[in-house]
């Protein structure tokens, strides 16, 4: 976010920006107004956030959401299974499916589908990370915070830019943009990407590497100042890829050994117009958008080499959104408000098969135990449980946020009036059949019944979701700035989809005279989470030792917070369920110290302490223990030196050290099971002229043996191992 601009008045071609208490006036150059939700007020960020700029991106190698991960304090992202896995936790808040807890714009384009998170960004020119509840300005799922990218513009960036990467596991990366500008107000840019790797694990069951992956994605973008007072930006982009098989290991045998396809494919095409209109008061902006995407994801559930059953789910998603508000400053009172609107629809066919293996252990098996005089055989070593979806969910938000400046204090209010309509269209079938057999005394069997399963269930659920969402915040400007704020956050309910081929697996039990565990209605919605977010920070700013300073205590009460389980017994799917309540505490800390002109520092650290303060699911009470996923302590640090310009002939060499650490992590409700704290260190060299750069670089250079995530499948542990050392080299070239 540029943190300086907040108010703009444009009149007789002149610019006046307000800076903190300071008035300066520029004559008016290309002017690129993105839309940013920022208050006209002047000053930074009030609340925590962190600030990512594209050199040290390109330093940190983050070219995707997921590379952010643990550089902002509190914020991990795990690298696990395929890019539709885009889990985030912040704060202790967070779920591995379904909705967010934190939001994504790249160049205004705000992405509805976590699913669609992970994917690579070429020439990132900045990143910020909001950190706490963002709901007021950003609405629905941003109840951990918000992430803004934003890309090179043509009207500040000309020429081409190349590069190119090679690294292990025959891993390639390659781009290539150009940045044109057809006079001072029009310029386009189109850039490109590529990417490949064999992989880094072998599943032991057929040779094969696991985590094959190419991917490239294109990106066109517009930028317009037809006038002093109107700014005109557009973004179309469209990625592609496919990734064979997910590295996830028994945790008995140590072994990635299992016998059915996994893989992942997704196209996905987003564009979003950003119109601005600045009067002599006011800022009035525009940001349209329409998303598509197209994914298939096959999965062997069970990850042995036995064949139980698979999934595949194919989904088509469409979305759009239009979000329109205004901006303005008259004296010491600043407002920032507006409306926004949006529709996804999702047509969605996630069909289960039931192979041999699975049909004689968990049904006929299951079922002949407690009737072993009249035992069922059942009819085809194979068959299927249909679940196809039509889901939709709209809403539109009204919002408004105040700013008093009172001396060197600033107060702000916000609200927002959210209203949600969700609905799921189902229909679920199977046709198959057993024979139920009859032992007679000899031992032999006969014939006994031949029973028909065939069921075919349509239905039609929806949900309206109304919520108010209020804001407040105080704090000091100046070179120490201390700050207080509460806000609500939110997070929307949804439908268990993934259980609706263990709801069948229930009616067939149902039908061979077994009782049923759970029905439709038990298993299937879901609640919105809803949390009151408080928290107690301060900046400061000491020009003179060149320090930067931010700290945060935070404390979270959340009710009803959404948790991914696998439901008792041998089922097949995974479920979203609301924990009663839970309570998260903790504090963050980052410095950015530049020591000299050729070298300079970075940290952050975040820890949490998030627990159940009162969830029973039936079986265990949990209260007091840790939600899992969430780690209890983040910690980034980077040394960067850039020896002084223009040595050795032009070229000047430069030398990064950098460490990520997360843990412990909880991997059940239970805490039995967790991942202790780790460091992945990495290393990195470079020269760079002004034309072009090369830089080799070792991750994880202790080669540090750790678990990205861990689940259970039918009473089997499962486990990711996190990637090994991992060696690169980078040539940029700028033209």
């Amino acid at each position: 976010m540029i943190k300086t601009i907040i108010a703009v008045l444009l009149s007789a071609g002149s610019l006046t920006v307000y800076a903190g208490d300071s008035i300066r006036a520029h004559t008016l150059k290309p002017l690129e107004v993105m839309g940013v939700k920022q208050m006209p007020d002047g000053g930074t960020a009030v609340e925590a956030v962190t600030d990512i700029g594209g050199a040290e991106a390109r330093r940190l190698g983050i070219e995707a959401p997921k590379g952010i991960s643990t550089v902002a304090p509190n914020f991990f992202m795990p690298d696990y299974g395929s890019r539709m896995t885009s889990s985030i936790y912040v704060r202790g808040l967070g779920a591995r499916i379904d909705q967010p807890v934190v939001g994504l714009t790249v160049d205004n384009i705000p992405y509805l589908n976590k699913d669609n998170y992970d994917f690579d960004i070429a020439d990132i020119e900045s990143i910020e990370v909001l950190r706490g509840a963002q709901a007021v300005l950003n609405g629905r799922n941003t109840m951990g915070g918000q992430i803004n990218v934003r890309t090179l513009s043509p009207l500040k960036t000309e020429g081409f830019r190349g590069m190119a990467e090679y690294g292990t596991a025959n891993t390639v990366k390659a781009s290539a943009a150009y940045y044109g500008r057809f006079n001072e107000t029009l310029g386009m840019s189109i850039a490109g990407q590529y990417k490949h790797t064999d992989g880094y694990y072998r599943n032991s069951h057929n040779g094969e590497k696991t985590g094959r992956e190419n991917s490239g994605s294109l990106r066109w973008k517009t930028a317009w100042r037809p006038s002093a007072r109107l700014s005109v930006n557009n973004t179309a982009a469209v990625s592609t890829g496919k990734q064979h098989g997910y590295p996830y290991a028994s945790l008995t045998t140590g072994l990635i050994d299992y016998a059915d396809t996994c893989a992942y494919r997704r196209t996905s095409v987003a564009d979003a117009l950003t119109v601005a209109w600045a009067g002599k008061r006011v800022v009035v902006t525009s940001i349209s958008s329409v998303q598509y995407l197209d994914d298939c994801m096959d999965l062997d559930q069970d990850f042995l080499p036995l064949d139980y059953f698979t999934l595949r789910q194919a989904r088509k998603e469409t979305a759009v959104t239009e979000d329109l508000f205004t901006r303005g400053t008259r004296g010491k009172y600043s407002w920032l408000g507006g409306v926004y609107a949006f529709y996804k629809t999702t047509d969605m066919k996630a069909p289960v098969t039931f192979k041999d293996t699975g049909i004689a252990r968990l049904i006929e098996e299951h079922r002949n135990k407690y009737n072993p005089e009249y035992p069922i055989r059942w009819d085809s070593r194979r068959f299927v449980l249909g679940s196809n979806f039509d889901m939709s969910s709209g809403g539109v938000a009204l919002y408004h946020e105040s700013t008093v400046r009172l001396g060197e204090w600033r107060l702000e209010a916000g609200i927002r009036l959210d209203i949600e309509k969700t609905s799921l269209t189902y229909n679920s079938f199977t046709n198959t059949g057993f024979t139920t057999m009859h032992i007679l005394p000899d031992g032999s069997e006969d014939v006994y019944s031949h029973t028909p399963v065939d069921i075919d269930d349509h239905g039609h659920i929806s949900h309206t979701y109304i919520e108010l969402l209020p804001k407040f915040t105080v704090s000091r400007t100046g070179d120490f700035e201390p700050y207080f704020s509460f806000s609500k956050g939110y997070k929307a309910g949804g439908y268990n989809t993934q259980m609706f081929s263990d709801v069948l697996q229930q009616r067939i039990m149902g039908i061979m005279g077994m009782s049923e565990l759970y029905t439709f209605e038990q298993i299937v919605p879901y609640k919105p989470e809803k949390s009151l977010n408080y928290e107690l920070g301060a900046h400061w700013r000491l020009p003179s030792a060149r320090l930067k300073l931010d700290a945060a205590l935070f404390y979270i009460d959340c009710r009803d917070q959404q948790l991914t389980v696998f439901p008792p017994g041998t089922t097949t799917g995974r479920m979203m369920t609301n924990a009663g309540r839970t309570r998260s505490m903790g504090a963050e800390l980052e410095a950015a110290w530049q020591a000299t002109d050729d070298l300079n520092f970075r940290a952050a650290y975040g820890y949490t302490n998030a627990t159940f303060r009162r969830y029973n699911d039936g079986r265990q009470n949990y209260r007091g223990k840790r939600v899992p996923y969430a780690p209890s302590n983040t910690l980034f640090a980077e040394v960067h030196w850039r020896a002084t310009p223009l040595v050795f002939g032009g070229i000047t060499p430069t030398a990064t050290a950098s460490v990520r650490c997360a843990g412990n992590i909880y991997w059940d409700e239970a805490n039995t099971v967790s991942q202790p704290f780790y460091c992945l260190p990495s290393l990195a060299v470079g020269l760079e002229a002004e034309h072009w750069s090369l830089r080799l670089s070792a991750d994880n250079i202790s080669d540090t043996r750790y678990d990205t995530f861990y689940f259970v499948s039918i009473g089997n542990a499962f486990v990711q191992r996190g990637l090994p050392r991992l060696l690169s080299a980078t040539l940029r070239v700028r033209i």
